[in-house]
């Protein structure tokens, strides 16, 4: 689709309320009304579901999934039927940061997985559906979480190339190495052979 005319004002906006959907941290909220406990203090201290998985509760961990998913995609779905396609961009980008850094948590979130496959659901849902599908084969080889989202967002850019009119592929760009640098820590622990596998600790 062609990108609509839109102003800096309007851009902005829709950064303003993309950031804000994405920084509202689910996981902490489910695991606070599961009686989870604190998720700094579990596991990874990380807010994602990967994390929350490791209290134990299966139900908790799809939920946190489930939602931090579909904030990426209501973020982009709302821009787009407001303001068109480029709002939507931005917004997917804000939507990824306000998860990765929310005000409300000093700025120190996820890790962005979940979110970033929502927001490729919604912004064109052949690309997220090859993300995805990336990921589940990615993870069931080497069964570590990690792996799976890089794979996922390494082949990202690939599959904006072949499925789509290569219009997204700057935001597919930025957001592959935003989640790089979001799991540095993570490519370090795989190469010393310390990642932690799907379901242990």
């Amino acid at each position: 689709m062609p990108l609509l005319e839109i102003s800096t004002t309007q851009l902005i906006l829709w950064a303003v309320i993309g950031y804000l959907m994405g920084s509202v941290p689910y996981g902490m909220l489910v695991a606070r009304v599961m009686g989870l406990g604190n998720l700094r203090k579990i596991g990874s201290g990380n807010i994602g579901a990967t994390n929350v998985l490791r209290t134990g509760n299966k139900a908790a961990a799809a939920l946190t999934l489930l939602f931090d998913a579909g904030k990426g995609a209501v973020a982009v779905l709302l821009a787009r039927a407001v303001a068109g396609d480029e709002a939507a961009q931005i917004a997917a980008l804000a939507a990824f940061l306000g998860h990765c850094y929310p005000v409300w948590l000093n700025f120190k979130g996820g890790k962005g997985v979940a979110t970033f496959l929502g927001l490729w659901l919604a912004l064109d849902w052949r690309v997220g559906v090859a993300c995805c599908l990336t990921w589940l084969v990615a993870a069931a080889i080497w069964r570590i979480s990690s792996v799976g989202a890089l794979a996922a967002a390494a082949l990202s850019t690939t599959w904006i190339m072949v499925l789509t009119d290569g219009s997204t592929f700057l935001l597919g760009a930025v957001l592959t190495l935003l989640v790089y640098w979001r799991h540095r820590e993570n490519v370090a622990r795989i190469k010393a052979g310390t990642e932690p596998r799907i379901g242990k600790s």
